[in-house]
This record gives structure tokens, sequence and C-alpha cells, in this order.
């Protein structure tokens, strides 16, 4: 079992930034990818982010690319979702989420989580 556990969510105006975290516990946090979702009030959860186990890939929603980037500490078992430049747009619950994979952050994406977290709550006003 992992256990992922979000933080740094709150509310914020447009064009604020905010980071935020997901610390993992349980298995050997680097045979792992990590990603980011989100959902919105009324709509299906989406992708955000994805980055392989080592760091070195990449992957985002069209959406975000720019604004978001996402890192990971494998000493800290922690993964973390920078965002700036938020829009209303941007307010969701986002899930950390973690598979047991060795894939590139861009395949990953197609992929269902084995893990998911408890979820943030992100609010942009206007």
């Amino acid at each position: 079992q992992v256990q992922l556990v979000e933080s740094g969510g709150g509310l914020v105006q447009a064009g604020d930034s905010l980071r935020l975290s997901c610390a993992a516990s349980g298995r050997t946090f680097s045979n792992y990818a990590m990603g980011w979702f989100r959902q919105a009030p009324g709509k299906e959860r989406e992708f955000v982010a994805a980055i392989n186990w080592s760091g070195r890939t990449t992957h985002y929603t069209d959406s975000v690319k720019g604004r978001f980037t996402i890192s990971r500490d494998n000493a800290k078992n922690t993964v973390y979702l920078q965002m700036n430049s938020l829009t209303p747009e941007d307010t969701a619950v986002y899930y950390c989420a973690a598979f047991y994979s060795n894939l590139v952050a861009s395949a990953v994406r197609s992929k269902d989580p084995d893990y998911w977290g408890q979820g943030t709550q992100v609010t942009v006003s206007s």
C-alpha cells in the first residue's frame, strides 16, 4: 500500500501562485511515476501533470503548460505541483496519484493510477 497526503491548497486570487505537495509513504517512492489530477464542481476528474520515477520526464495537459510545473524529491518521498498565473478555471480539488510504472511521463497519462490521495481544494477568485 502507498499512502498519499496532499497539502498546500487554499483560496487565492487570479494571477497568484500556489505550491501543492504530496507526501508518500508505505512503499519505495522511486518505483512510482506520479501524477496530479483535478476535479472541478460538476465536471469529471481530469489529468493535469505527470512525472516519471526519476523526474527526468514530465507531461502536462495543454491548459496548464507554461504555468504549472511538476517535480519530485525522491529523498523526501514527495511530489510537488507549482502553479503560477492561476485563473478561476483552475478551481478544483487536486488529487495526487501514484503509478507503479517505469514508463515516461507521457505514457503514464493513459494509465489508471494504483493509488490516490484524498485531495486538496484550490479556489481561485477573480
